[in-house]
């Protein structure tokens, strides 16, 4: 307790309290200073409450003191059983209620001045619920609470400012080099506009270029608004190409499956669904709507501080040891009863967790599947755009396997007979070798021999000339073989133009039908056009007259409501002042001494008492000042007096010690001096 009172009058008398107590005079403080004091450190945190509580009525105080407190989350010591003595020593002024006050305030008085502050915009108003049937109030209070989570949304901005580090005194340097900037802008504009001025039909020229600027914006955003276009047909596109393979797998799905599968199939899906449906989404929604409300009553609340985060852990450090301690009796007691269904409960609780266990392990594999089929819709989209081969599935997958075992064994029987014909090709190769160095040698020979006879080179002659022909015989086939395929494909196109020109001529004679209907129906529908244009202006008029008089009606209605409910808060007021009167008057009137004392005009007689004792003290206090007043100021008069003699004395000693010759002899009062 006392470590409790050094601390409080430590705090008060720093800043900016200053009330210059010691232990003894804070402990000796009356009742009304004390809740003075009290009501100075609330001013402090909420300057609302700057009030002098000696011009307030006791109830008033006790109530705005109450309201502040539970505003700020002040919890008495005793819990709430000890609420009413609470409230009956804090009206009195007791001090065993006043000093925790005290000591728990100037403990965390910025924590509680945000609170504060916060409180004042964020505790909403109560409304009755008849009063919200009304569409004006309702929708006043409606804007009231959106302007309160606008608050909330701000608050939460600026404290990320203030804690994000920026430095005032860089943004005043931006904002500096800003203006420089600006001016530099402003300065060149004007030597621009200076110089455009020169020019003739300069006035043109500028309204030109801001058509020519305008006509730029525009075409940007209609560039912008085509590829938004492009994407979005894009991606329909996609979405109907999903949509047609989604629909003939299904096709294929239903045609390849039996009924007695699909049935067997959609039962147990009917079950997984119900079972979805009947115990485990349910259970998830309420937990999660447990979870929603807690959120918004944590939300609702404001910031809690770093003392009551601790309190909240010590309390759930307390619940969890209360509830091993009851766990712990449980398992004391081991009644055999208990034991038997305990276990049916494990054995229960094993299998209901072993089935929501399954269930999820279901649902993961139902959306891993999803999600494999989506992967796979994709990539055989993309291999389609691409010009891949569509995949197969069910029974052509089946078939296909087969039909890749019979390609198997042929191919290894292929290859077989490639091994046979590579080492044939080997036998060939060297066979062509030999070949090749025979006709060497006989070329060589047919040389010498033409050598001989004098026709050289007769050989090599005749051999180019059979190759140049084999090439002209070629070419001329191929020749044939362009100028077919060139009749063929006009032949082909003159088809498919006849076929395109009767497609289209129906279509092109319902286009004429349609532009002469066009023709027809153009002038009804700007006839049309003007009526309800006409109408509309009319109506639109009598629209605005009609809400401009129940706009002033409303006005009216709620003056005269505010009126009504101004007029009752005054005679409930009225009425409350005459009840407190009676009661008074009652209190006097009572033969009871203890009844009486609670009485004002009690409590007032014995501070008027108190302050007329004070008041004789302190005359006492002011004769013995003024009778002792002459003979202090003598004997401080006598004290200055020798105060100046001795400074004299001290002086004169000083001058006659410095003009004092070598070898001087100074005598002194009780000593002799030899000054050398």
């Amino acid at each position: 307790m006392s470590e409790q009172l050094k601390f409080i009058v430590e705090q008060l008398n720093r800043e900016p309290f200053k009330k210059n107590f010691n232990l003894i005079t804070f402990d000796s403080l009356e009742p009304m200073q004390l809740l003075q004091t009290l009501n100075d450190v609330l001013a402090e945190i909420d300057p609302k409450q700057a009030i002098d509580i000696r011009e307030e009525m006791p109830e008033q105080t006790a109530k705005r003191m109450f309201t502040l407190l539970g505003m700020l989350k002040y919890k008495p010591p005793g819990g709430m059983s000890e609420v009413s003595s609470f409230r009956q020593g804090l009206v009195a002024g007791s001090k065993p209620v006043v000093h925790p006050i005290l000591h728990w305030l100037l403990q965390r008085i910025p924590e509680l001045k945000k609170r504060a502050y916060l409180a004042r915009f964020l505790v909403k108003l109560e409304v009755p619920a008849e009063f919200l049937q009304d569409d004006i109030i309702a929708e006043t209070y409606h804007q009231y609470e959106e302007l309160v989570e606008g608050f909330k949304n701000i608050h939460k901005e600026c404290e990320q400012l203030k804690s994000s580090g920026f430095s005032t005194a860089e943004i005043r340097r931006d904002i500096v080099a800003m203006e420089e900037e600006k001016d530099q802008l402003i300065k060149r504009v004007e030597r621009l506009r200076k110089r455009v001025e020169a020019v003739s039909n300069h006035q043109r020229m500028l309204e030109l270029a801001r058509q020519l600027r305008v006509e730029k914006e525009r075409e940007e955003s209609l560039a912008h608004q085509k590829q938004e276009q492009k994407n979005q047909l894009f991606q329909a596109e996609q979405r109907l190409q999903r949509s047609q393979i989604q629909l003939k797998d299904l096709q294929q799905a239903a045609a390849d499956e039996k009924p007695e599968s699909l049935m067997k199939r959609l039962e147990e899906d009917i079950k997984f669904n119900s079972y979805m449906v009947s115990e485990k989404l349910p259970k998830e929604l309420e937990n999660m709507r447990k979870v929603v409300q807690y959120l918004q009553k944590v939300a609702s609340e404001p910031a809690m501080g770093q003392a009551e985060l601790r309190e909240l852990e010590d309390k759930i450090r307390e619940i969890n040891t209360e509830i091993n301690h009851l766990i712990e009796k449980k398992m004391m007691r081991n009644d055999p009863m208990d034991d038997k269904l305990s276990l049916f409960r494990q054995q229960a609780a094993i299998i209901v967790h072993k089935k929501e266990t399954k269930v999820e392990e279901l649902q993961e594999a139902r959306e891993e599947l999803a999600a494999v089929e989506r992967e796979l819709n994709m990539k055989s989209s993309q291999a389609r755009e691409r010009g891949g081969a569509e995949l197969i599935r069910g029974d052509e997958f089946k078939r296909y396997v087969a039909k890749m075992r019979g390609k198997s064994s042929t191919y290894k029987k292929k290859r077989q007979e490639i091994a046979e014909l590579k080492a044939e090709y080997g036998v060939l190769q060297r066979t062509e070798e030999i070949l090749r160095e025979r006709h060497t040698a006989g070329h060589q020979q047919l040389q010498s021999l033409e050598a001989q006879r004098g026709i050289s080179g007769y050989s090599d002659t005749q051999e180019e000339l059979e190759r140049v022909s084999a090439i002209k015989s070629e070419l001329d086939e191929m020749k044939g073989r362009t100028l077919d395929d060139m009749s063929e494909m006009v032949k082909k196109l003159n088809s498919v133009i006849a076929q395109k020109k009767t497609a289209l001529s129906p279509l092109i004679k319902d286009l004429r039908a349609l532009r002469q209907e066009h023709a027809e129906l153009a002038p009804e529908f700007e006839q049309k056009k003007a009526q309800y244009d006409t109408c509309a202006a009319g109506l639109e008029s009598n629209r605005s007259k009609l809400e401009q008089e129940v706009r002033t009606l409303r006005e009216e209605t709620a003056q005269e409501e505010s009126r009504y409910h101004h007029i009752n808060c005054m005679r409930e007021i009225t009425e409350s002042q005459m009840q407190r009167a009676a009661e008074q008057s009652k209190i006097n009137q009572s033969m009871d001494l203890q009844v009486r004392r609670t009485a004002l005009r009690e409590k007032y007689i014995a501070n008027t008492a108190e302050q007329e004792s004070l008041g004789k003290v302190l005359r006492q206090q002011v004769k013995q000042v003024r009778e002792n007043q002459e003979p202090n100021m003598r004997q401080m008069k006598m004290w200055k007096d020798l105060e100046t003699l001795l400074e004299c004395k001290k002086q004169c000693y000083l001058k006659a010690q410095s003009q004092a010759p070598i070898g001087h002899v100074i005598q002194d009062v009780g000593k002799d001096m030899l000054v050398l």
